[in-house]
């Protein structure tokens, strides 16, 4: 899961660096309008995306004809959310003028905002398969898809924003088409596996093409939660993120050259994350609660080891870390300076992502998402007053909205490690309740 979630991080990467390759503003829009849709879809998204949990539960109880159940029911969910997020979309396509963007900007950012809204079916499907290779332990044919999808996004968003071999020069569209197209073959990759005979007959496949409304209850009880954590969790960072991109446009190259490097260090986190969602939510529904000891620890083990380092390596190299994303017009300067004292506090707060994630991990997979939502709700509403008020309000520098980003993280990963080290999460009676349809 580490290797996959980093082959999704190494896509988003080189589409940032390819539109540093032609200007700061690129860099900008590409972050805008890329995190403006994954709040767009953020909520379906959580809820599909549950479907590792109730498929590890159903694996580990031994119900393997429910499992790719579950993959239905998502499917479904996907396609009936289609009109609303059209609503969304359109709607939405004026958020960046409204939170002060220049006008070049807004233009850039709905250009990558639309293409990727329009794969979004594609972006939830990929999503939920994904999930439900994780829940039955098969994470093998997860990497395998994700490298594939990788090896074809690559060169083809290079060709696409470029013009190159022969392809049509679409600039930044041409970064978010390669995605869509990318994320399709991903798709075609996971169903090969999918509709593989020993596949079909151990989990009976050909009987799982219909709706269920046990599993679909079950499903949306757990995953609605879990689907409202995600959504407001990112509409905050969204909203976060386009207040401080209206300091201007060097603010704004800084924060998304500082979030790729992020990258780095989150979305393998986000591997073990999933990880140890699924082995928690085999034990839940095996009832083998004394496991769960031994995949926290581990879980920790790994996740702190591997971002203590990432941490180092950001401080000792900032400067040169920002340097690789030099554009080649303008000044580039005052975008490393800033960036080189915001990586100051990237390597900060990734020991407080390395916790958050882990724990949410396990509390997730035990079925602990009302607690999670509204924590998560809580806290990161917090954020987003404090920041208004510190950008809009008492208009004080970038650097002090950043820290106080930076502070958030740190709150919040103390909350989940106070929940983790109770016992409420692993009660019994709690947990016969996440296991009934």
């Amino acid at each position: 899961m580490v290797v996959s979630q980093s082959a999704f991080a190494l896509m988003v990467f080189t589409d940032r660096l390819f539109m540093s390759r032609i200007d700061a503003l690129h860099i900008a829009s590409a972050l805008g309008g890329g995190v403006t849709f994954f709040v767009s879809i953020a909520f379906f998204m959580g809820v599909i995306s549950y479907a590792t949990a109730v498929v590890a539960q159903y694996y580990g109880a031994g119900h393997m004809d429910k499992c790719p159940r579950v993959v239905t029911q998502g499917v479904l969910i996907a396609l009936l959310c289609q009109p609303l997020l059209a609503l969304v979309a359109w709607q939405a396509g004026n958020l960046f003028a409204v939170m002060g963007h220049e006008p070049a900007q807004v233009r850039l950012e709905r250009q990558y905002y639309y293409v990727l809204m329009a794969g979004s079916f594609f972006t939830l499907v990929k999503t939920g398969i994904a999930a439900y290779f994780t829940g039955i332990a098969r994470p093998r044919v997860v990497m395998i898809a994700d490298l594939f999808g990788v090896a074809v996004n690559i060169p083809l968003t290079y060709a696409l924003v470029f013009g190159a071999w022969g392809f049509p020069e679409l600039g930044i569209r041409g970064a978010a088409l390669g995605t869509v197209i990318a994320t399709v073959f991903t798709i075609a990759v996971y169903m090969v596996f999918y509709f593989n005979r020993v596949h079909r007959q151990r989990f009976s496949v050909a009987a799982s093409f219909h709706y269920d409304a046990g599993i679909l209850r079950r499903y949306l009880r757990l995953g609605l939660p879990s689907g409202f954590e995600l959504f407001v969790g990112a509409a905050t960072f969204n909203l976060f993120l386009l207040l401080f991109q209206s300091y201007g446009v060097t603010e704004g190259a800084a924060m998304a050259i500082v979030f790729n490097w992020d990258m780095l260090n989150y979305v393998p986190l986000i591997g073990m994350n999933i990880a140890v969602t699924s082995m928690i939510g085999r034990y839940v529904g095996a009832g083998d609660m004394t496991r769960t000891n031994q995949v926290i620890s581990a879980g920790f083990l790994l996740a702190i080891g591997y971002s203590l380092v990432l941490g180092i390596g950001f401080i000792v190299f900032r400067t040169e870390l920002m340097n690789v994303f030099a554009t080649p017009e303008g000044d580039f300067g005052a975008i490393a300076r800033l960036g080189s004292q915001m990586m100051t506090g990237l390597a900060t707060y990734v020991l407080a992502d390395a916790t958050i994630l882990i724990a949410s991990g396990v509390l997730r997979g035990a079925g602990d998402t009302r607690w999670l939502m509204k924590t998560s709700m809580l806290v990161h509403l917090l954020m987003l007053v404090s920041q208004v008020v510190i950008i809009k309000v008492l208009d004080f520098g970038p650097m002090a909205s950043w820290w106080a980003f930076v502070v958030m993280l740190l709150a919040l990963a103390m909350i989940y490690s106070w929940r983790l080290l109770g016992s409420t999460w692993r009660a019994p009676e709690r947990l016969a309740r996440v296991m009934a349809e």
